[in-house]
């Protein structure tokens, strides 16, 4: 039932198309071959899931909704093709932030709708039912930080703030601004018969929301976005899943519980990755020890592309690892054109993934298949590290604390126990970089100092293309 009308055998089929088409969507979002065609079967099913909705609230001015979907549809499309794949964390927070502001704006809809404008006096508890009232307070509590939170995180991967800002007392005042917030929110629906008195607690639940959010990611630094572009995500499913529970929708109770678990699991696989709890990601201030003296290093061999592309001409194996500083040099074009030209001297080449690369789940991913580089190149941490022993030469570009051996030699390093990229066990190792300055940790990389490591010192997008022309002059 949804307002009162029965759900018809017809969409009650559809419904259940919709829902297979998000699980097996879902499912095909976990492979970089399928993910493409995982992307569209999870659009089609929230199509179908728009569709069943409209048709089941019956009484609806269809001229909103489609002035909604024509104004909401075109800004989408207008922000991704204008969009780089270097600009694409920033995208993700931009369209958690979106949703859970959807979900925020609907329960306060619903709100005003069935208690503010309704005749008569009656708490919201006693209008909409208990389980209804309770699920519109999660619903505005979780959607109104998720948009707060993700507006932050985007203007901290643009690099419009700081990374890391320390608030004196954070915890408690996090603590005073959820609890308020909520606190206010079940005031308002359970205690509260005045129409005008309800608004106004509704509303200071919803600013409390938008300062929780706020004090939640403002500590954070860069190290830790692929961690809190997860944890976003998930909170921005968990809105919508309250949303759905105080509509009585199950297409958006299931949908927003898919969304809400696959970004819990996502952010658990992250936090695995950097081998640290999600409790010490939200503490924040990782990696403020300050950048690292150049002193601080012993011997650092640094060479010259000519002199690294005689080297890459005798290669038979070669695996390039790429990190944040690539996709911030936009030198994913590069990459493809140094690896098609090893490629045709008959070198075996591929490209190390490490989960948390870059600034968000994935974002490797997105970057490379910008440049077209074949998803069959790409390799997960997990199948790539036992071939770096049998490789001849990797290329690090960009990367730092992922490829660093200090989290496997020094257990009290600020990255000990982090499974890294074993990048060091090939014969040969350059690392392209600009200098000799730190990764988000904040500790010098102790692969720089290997026997093995040759530091090819400039931006990364000049020196891959300089390794390229350099093969393709001597062909």
């Amino acid at each position: 039932m949804n307002g009162g009308i029965e759900i018809t055998e017809l969409t009650a089929l559809l419904a259940l198309a919709s829902i297979a088409l998000f699980v097996v969507g879902l499912k095909r979002l976990s492979k970089v071959r399928t993910s493409r065609t995982g992307n569209a079967l999870m659009a089609s099913g929230m199509l179908v899931a728009v569709v069943i909705t409209l048709v089941e609230i019956g009484l609806v001015d269809y001229r909103w909704i489609v002035t909604g979907l024509v104004i909401g549809g075109g800004l989408g499309v207008l922000i991704v093709v204008r969009a780089r794949a270097t600009q694409m964390p920033e995208i993700v927070a931009r369209f958690n932030g979106f949703g859970g502001a959807a979900s925020a704006l609907v329960a306060l809809s619903l709100f005003w709708l069935e208690v503010v404008e309704a005749p008569g006096e009656a708490t919201a508890a006693t209008v909409l039912g208990g389980t209804a009232a309770v699920t519109l307070v999660l619903s505005v509590l979780i959607g109104a930080t998720t948009l707060s939170g993700s507006i932050l995180a985007e203007l901290k991967l643009r690099g419009t703030l700081e990374a890391s800002q320390r608030i004196p007392m954070r915890t408690v005042l996090m603590g005073l601004a959820a609890l308020g917030g909520a606190a206010m929110g079940f005031v308002a629906t359970f205690g509260v018969e005045d129409p005008g008195t309800a608004a106004g607690l509704i509303i200071g639940l919803a600013a409390a929301s938008l300062l929780v959010g706020l004090i939640l990611v403002l500590p954070i630094g860069g190290a830790d976005m692929p961690v809190v572009i997860s944890l976003l995500n998930s909170l921005s499913g968990l809105a919508a899943a309250a949303t759905g529970f105080a509509l009585n929708n199950h297409l958006l109770i299931i949908a927003g519980t898919v969304v809400g678990a696959a970004g819990l699991i996502l952010t658990q696989i992250m936090c695995v990755a950097m081998n640290r709890s999600l409790i010490n990601v939200i503490a924040g201030g990782y990696g403020e020890g300050g950048d690292v003296e150049h002193g601080e290093y012993g011997t650092v061999i640094s060479t010259d592309p000519e002199s690294a592309a005689m080297v890459l001409e005798a290669a038979q194996s070669v695996i390039i690892v790429p990190g944040y500083g690539l996709a911030a040099a936009r030198a994913q074009n590069a990459a493809h054109d140094l690896a098609q030209a090893l490629i045709d001297r008959g070198a075996s080449v591929r490209f190390a993934i490490h989960p948390v690369a870059g600034r968000m789940p994935g974002h490797m991913n997105v970057v490379l298949a910008e440049a077209e580089v074949p998803y069959e190149l790409l390799s997960e941490m997990d199948e790539i590290n036992p071939e770096f022993s049998q490789t001849d030469v990797a290329i690090v570009v960009g990367a730092n604390d992922v490829v660093n051996p200090a989290a496997k030699e020094q257990p009290d390093s600020p990255i000990g126990g982090m499974p890294i990229l074993d990048v060091e066990q090939a014969r040969r190792v350059f690392v392209i970089k600009r200098s000799l300055s730190p990764g988000y940790a904040g500790i010098k990389n102790d692969l720089f100092e290997r026997e093995n490591t040759v530091m090819l010192y400039g931006d990364a997008k000049e020196m891959l293309t300089e390794l390229a022309n350099e093969l393709e002059a001597v062909r």
